[in-house]
């Protein structure tokens, strides 16, 4: 059994989410973990302390102040024994207390104790979801390295539809399996780009596009998660460092061409960067001003390919080049020419037009491309599309001789 050994300490919060982590428990069990579970006082309004035993044949954690659960098994311990603390739902009260170190209850206490990995399944209203202070708090615990799984696009039991709702069960117990081969990728050198290029006009002005780099730095984060080499070139972007990765930072084109091939030989290459695909030919030295003669003549040069170069035939050639298609019109069928003219192992193309809210949002649709395959994704966070991809570069050195 994938997880036979393995020590899960479930931390059940309080949303109507709650009444799936009964199915998890017996889920973890049946691949072989320990699930030894923590309820708050929310969540015990929708499961009860009976039914989580019961399915866990562990007695159940809830109140800190217990002096028999003090003696027996303190809070400390308990977070210590585990080898992954998982938080399944997890609200937005939980995420705002733990990215704010605040430890006043039994979970939270356990989960600022902790040495051990910690992962998450958020569960919410989708307005909640979307709110700058949930957004902040994820990318901070993010950056801390917590584990998000999900959550994923559908109806509320609010009656509302949206991102929000936590990501099926099986889905969360595929995540856990992977958390534990996380050596899956290890002796693995991969490179990652991310983000936009500034390409300068003067001292002052640049040209760029929307890119936020959200979609390469969840990659990165994905394969470093798995045991990676994991080097992440960067144009600009106000993102914070993935755990785990080596990043280089860049401002053009040019800039990370030169940074990509210094960091060769890899064994993977993923250009998820948005880079500009012309450059003013001279840059001026001095901010241009308004003389009142009319705007300047600009004359533009094409930057070089990235991703043509990475693909070419030699033996710097990383064994699988992926690249990302940024298109607003016949996505797939633009991607299925791209792939050909770049020479790629495989595209992944989306639609980044305005109504798509792709550019600097959190969610995307995907099209993978192969030589023999075309895979329609559904709508997913940047997160679940990283972590998908992820998967399939493990099946593909899985079976690469």
């Amino acid at each position: 059994m994938a997880l036979r050994g393995k020590r899960v300490l479930l931390i059940i919060t309080g949303g109507i989410a709650a009444y799936k982590s009964l199915d998890l428990i017996r889920r973890l069990r049946e691949k072989g973990a320990a699930v030894r579970c923590v309820l708050t006082p929310s969540a015990a309004e929708f499961v009860t302390p009976l039914s989580v035993s019961a399915l866990s044949e562990d007695r159940v954690y809830q109140d800190i102040f217990s002096l028999t659960d003090e003696a027996e098994m303190g809070h400390i311990q308990l977070s210590r024994d585990a080898d992954l603390l998982l938080v399944a739902p997890a609200t937005a009260d939980i995420l705002a207390r733990m990215a704010a170190g605040i430890a006043n209850d039994l979970a939270t206490t356990a989960l600022l104790a902790t040495d051990k990995p910690v992962m998450v399944a958020p569960a919410m209203n989708v307005w909640m979801w979307e709110h700058d202070a949930t957004k902040a708090n994820c990318a901070l615990l993010a950056a801390r390295g917590v584990g998000f799984i999900g959550p994923v696009q559908g109806d509320m039991a609010c009656g509302e539809y949206g991102f929000g709702r936590m990501i099926d069960v099986p889905d969360i117990v595929d995540a856990v399996v992977r958390h534990f081969s996380g050596g899956a990728l290890a002796g693995r050198r991969i490179l990652v780009t991310s983000g936009p290029t500034h390409e300068a006009i003067d001292p002052v002005r640049y040209i760029a596009n929307r890119s936020s780099g959200k979609q390469g730095h969840a990659v990165a984060a994905a394969l470093a998660g798995l045991g990676a080499e994991t080097i992440l070139i960067s144009g600009p972007t106000a993102l914070p460092d993935p755990t785990g990765v080596t990043i280089i930072r860049v401002e053009s084109a040019r800039d990370m061409l030169a940074a990509c091939e210094k960091a060769l030989p890899a064994d993977a290459a993923i250009c998820v960067a948005a880079v500009a695909d012309w450059r003013i030919k001279t840059a001026a030295t001095q901010k241009l001003k308004k003389n009142g003669g009319g705007p300047p003549v600009l004359e533009f040069a094409e930057n070089p390919d990235i991703l043509k170069t990475l693909s070419k035939p030699g033996n710097k050639r990383p064994r699988l080049v992926i690249g990302f298609a940024a298109e607003t019109e016949n996505v797939v069928e633009n991607a299925v020419v791209k792939r050909k003219t770049k020479k790629c192992d495989w595209l992944l193309a989306n639609d980044v037009s305005p109504a798509t809210g792709t550019f600097g949002g959190d969610a995307n649709t995907i099209h993978l491309i192969t030589a023999d395959r075309d895979e329609a994704w559904p709508t997913m966070t940047k997160q679940q599309v990283a972590e998908r991809l992820a998967g399939q570069i493990v099946d593909f050195f899985g079976t690469d001789a």
